[in-house]
């Protein structure tokens, strides 16, 4: 293309414009979308006629000249100057999102900027988008084959390029060559004698095995850094769409067929000359082209609209190893693209004489809290935003299930199953979707809606939920980048404001009193520390003669708050459930309370179960600061018994800025095969600020090292007990003063990434993994 063939630009421009339109489209309202692709393809194009533009990268250049095109035109609005001064106004400086400002600095995206631009180009397709080597080997000017191979190339190339922004600051001696060996031992690479050196040194080091925790999933930090860096927040909408639009066929392509009989690049062949001609005359006349083509494919977009549909997903593909003998290039810092796309003038508008009266604008976003796992209830999450300067008209949601996921109906069957939600919304099922509708929304305003859904068992892996909402004239639909799991953690209950989480528990099982070195254990100095290592035997701590076991947790609670929902968890080694009393602080008298879901696993010493009741009720008509107690819940005593409970809460704080809080019911056991586990938290945009997370866990042990937990940014340590990263399960329990054997409920806290995950870690123990409940202030 820069030797004069612009032919060439009209297959760049068919390969790339669905991709321009998936991204402005969560930008701009519908009818703005084909003026953006136009402008932005006119600016490059303009660019590469005088020698500058990309080499191979076109796909992520692209996208960073449409959202500073849709950013130089708000602020040209909003500013009340007329088009004529677009050249006045420019200043010509890069652009840079300020909601993401910082996320260049994070090393996975110093390591992929690092990269040769092919490698680059390759894997923003295969693991941003998720493309398929067939379909990314047409944009390289490679096979399939030899798609696949550039990949797994690049992809190690990353893992290097990673690891070695970790040695730029000389790392422990002893840390060296561990690390050095990582990006193999992540591959299975290595051999038996290597991965158990790399295995008791990452045991050890808490610096190592945050290290390892990343490079594991080095792929999806892409995905998470690299797709908001190039595509801005709103990167999932992107992908969603894009995929979308290719699961919808080519029909655009078709269209530009007939307008010159070689699609773009014959209708562009038309003014090849240009190329010949004077730098202005190509300017200028690079523009007609690009909205000329532009024009022929927008046909298409507006005569063939269809309702929501969900993309298919993509495919991985497994790449071939790397060539015998090639070198593997050395990193290279490369900057993120600055060079300033050709200032083209739109086409010329009357001059803005008096500012338009203000107008609803709304941004939505859809999205699984946790995750939606098969043939467990869970929870769709819809967020909706008015940006604009005046109130919308009434709101009307359609909420598109995937297949195999279903609205919950309401408890009584009123108002003809009309489901009451919080925030004025109310749904009722429409097929298998469902509707909702709420009163209209007032400038500068958002709201939340969170449906309750079970999953069925055979629900088909696949697309996210989709959400078209209207009022009045305004039209916006979002969909979600991820459906239905087969593993994963749904959320019980979930909710947005001025909320926090608190959780308190303690054990039913204890050593023997009369054990030599009991006492010590029980107070945490120092003996047998492990359930494992005592026969256990029934602890009753209360006061009630009527009680067989029973223990008490201590719970306090900010000044001014409520409680918006409670949860009471209880597990223990046995193969039946059953129900459990339950004593608020002041009362006399317990309260039976019988599960409303019960989870039954197997661990190394036999079957567990994890029961859950919803206690909302009761706990907002007691005291609630102060002792709560529990007691004679199923269970049995005995060498590597546990059994004990856990009270977990969200409550309203003043003291809080606007959060949002979910609870995910994990029930995952971590540990021997599965040593490290992922749950993603889904249906959250956190500020950069710590989260809060209470963590339930039974079955630790605290003389059993290798315990760690990590949100994204290495192992944290926990509030209490030990206080030590690499052993959180250590049989420590907020609101119990002892050592409360098997039995965990720990709060930690650090900051979240785009893509919010809990990861769970052990070398020598096999945990239960029970719950987890999240808060963290929402950005706005």
């Amino acid at each position: 293309m820069r030797a004069g063939n612009a032919a060439a630009y009209g297959q760049l421009y068919e390969r790339h414009v669905a991709a321009a339109r998936a991204l402005a489209r969560q930008l701009v309202r519908r009818t703005e979308v084909e003026d953006v692709v136009a402008e932005s393809f006119t600016k490059i194009l303009g660019l590469v006629g005088r020698g500058g533009g990309p080499e191979s990268g076109f796909r992520t250049y692209l996208l960073t000249v449409v959202r500073r095109t849709v950013h130089d035109r708000s602020r040209i609005e909003s500013h009340q100057v007329t088009t004529g001064e677009i050249e006045e106004y420019d200043p010509g400086v890069p652009f840079v999102d300020p909601a993401l400002v910082g996320l260049e600095k994070s090393l996975i995206a110093k390591a992929f900027l690092s990269l040769p631009e092919r490698w680059r180009a390759v894997l923003w397709h295969t693991e941003v988008e998720r493309c398929r080597p067939a379909e990314v080997a047409p944009l390289l000017g490679l096979s399939p084959n030899g798609a696949a191979a550039l990949a797994y190339r690049a992809r190690e190339g990353l893992r290097q390029a990673y690891l070695q922004m970790h040695l730029g600051s000389p790392p422990k001696h002893d840390c060296r060559p561990v690390l050095g060996k990582m990006g193999a031992y992540v591959r299975d690479g290595l051999t038996r004698r290597d991965a158990k050196e790399v295995d008791e040194h990452v045991g050890a080091c808490e610096e190592c095995n945050g290290v390892l925790l990343e490079l594991t999933d080095v792929n999806r930090g892409l995905r998470v850094m690299v797709g908001p860096l190039v595509a801005g927040p709103i990167f999932g909408g992107y992908a969603a769409t894009l995929a979308k639009s290719a699961a919808g066929g080519r029909g655009a392509s078709g269209l530009l067929r007939r307008f010159g009989g070689g699609g773009a690049g014959g209708l562009l062949r038309r003014f090849g000359r240009l190329w010949r001609g004077p730098r202005r005359q190509q300017a200028a006349m690079a523009g007609s082209m690009a909205v000329t083509v532009a024009v022929a494919a927008g046909l298409l977009l507006f005569t063939d609209e269809k309702p929501i549909s969900r993309p298919t997903a993509a495919v991985p593909v497994a790449g071939p190893p790397p060539f015998a003998g090639e070198p593997m290039p050395a990193p290279v810092p490369v900057p993120l693209q600055s060079e300033e796309p050709a200032r083209v003038r739109p086409p010329a508008r009357s001059p803005v004489k008096s500012k338009e009266p203000g107008r609803a604008r709304l941004r939505a976003t859809v999205e699984a809290l946790g995750s939606l796992v098969r043939a467990r209830p869970g929870i769709v999450g819809l967020r909706l935003r008015n940006y604009g300067e005046a109130p919308s008209e009434e709101l009307t949601a359609l909420v598109d299930l995937p297949s195999g996921v279903t609205l919950v109906p309401p408890a009584r069957h009123d108002d003809h199953d009309t489901v009451r939600t919080a925030d004025g919304w109310a749904c009722r099922p429409s097929g298998h979707d469902a509707r909702c509708a709420r009163a209209p929304l007032a400038a500068g305003q958002g709201t939340a809606l969170f449906l309750r859904v079970r999953v069925a068992a055979q629900a088909p892996q696949g697309a996210g939920p989709a959400v078209r909402v209207d009022s009045g004239p305004l039209h916006v639909t979002a969909q979600a980048e991820d459906g239905v799991r087969t593993i994963g953690a749904p959320a019980r209950f979930a909710t947005d404001g001025k909320v926090a989480v608190r959780a308190i528990g303690n054990s039913l099982l204890t050593c023997p009193e009369t054990g030599p070195g009991c006492a010590e254990a029980r107070s945490r100095r120092r003996g047998q520390r492990d359930n494992d290592l005592w026969p256990m035997t029934a602890l009753d701590q209360d006061d009630s003669s009527g009680t067989g076991a029973s223990s008490g947790a201590e719970l306090s609670l900010p000044k001014g708050s409520k409680v918006v929902w409670a949860g009471l968890y209880w597990s223990a080694s046995a193969t039946t459930a059953g129900p459990i009393k339950v004593r608020p602080p002041g009362r006399r008298q317990y309260t039976l309370v019988k599960p409303d879901d019960v989870a039954l696993r197997e661990l190394p010493s036999g079957p567990v179960y994890q029961a859950y009741a919803d206690v909302s009720e009761l706990v907002a008509a007691s005291q609630r600061n102060g002792t709560w107690w529990a007691a004679d819940m199923p269970m049995e005593e005995g060498v590597s018994r546990h059994a004990g409970w856990s009270l977990v809460l969200i409550v309203t704080d003043p003291a809080e800025p606007y959060s949002q809080a979910m609870v995910l019911d994990a029930a995952t056991v971590v540990g021997g095969p599965a040593r490290r586990v992922r749950i993603p938290l889904g249906g959250l945009s956190p500020a950069a600020s710590p989260a809060r997370v209470e963590l339930v866990t039974w079955e630790g042990d605290a003389d059993l090292k290798g315990d760690k937990v990590s949100l994204g940014s290495g192992a944290i340590a926990p509030e209490g007990g030990d206080r030590d990263a690499s052993n959180v399960f250590d049989e420590s329990s907020t609101g119990a003063a002892e050592m409360t054997f098997g039995v965990d409920v720990d709060t930690v806290g650090a900051e979240l990434g785009v893509d919010p995950g809990l990861t769970i870690a052990t070398d020598k123990d096999v945990v239960l993994f029970g719950v987890a409940a999240l808060s963290v202030r929402a950005r706005s």
